[in-house]
């Protein structure tokens, strides 16, 4: 999986987020931020970060998709992928205030 320009571990989220790494693992836990495993280790598309901060609008969408049975692998592909329906990929969709759409399709996906 390298839809992402940028990958961070979560040696990287410690330190751009200033917090412990069991921290950062309960952020994984709480759908805040949401890791795949890319060469064997846990890391979370730059994308899913805002000004060095999980993107607020994330965690809904996430949960969503775990509630329809998405691995973490699988959300985190999808998130990144374009879909036909939104037109660009939905992590694109949320950063541009299309929230609500974004979990319309979430919720369609089986």
């Amino acid at each position: 999986m390298s839809l992402s320009e940028r990958w961070l571990t979560v040696p990287d989220l410690v330190e751009l987020l200033g917090v412990s790494p069991g921290r950062v693992h309960r952020l994984f836990e709480q759908h805040t931020l949401l890791p795949a495993r890319v060469g064997g280790v846990l890391r979370v598309p730059s994308e899913f970060l805002d000004e060095g901060e999980p993107m607020p609008e994330l965690r809904g969408t996430l949960i969503v998709l775990s509630d329809n049975g998405f691995s973490d692998d699988e959300a985190v592909r999808w998130m990144l992928t374009v879909d036909d329906v939104l037109g660009v990929a939905p992590i694109v969709a949320l950063r541009a205030g299309r929230k609500a759409e974004v979990r319309r399709v979430a919720q369609s996906l089986l």
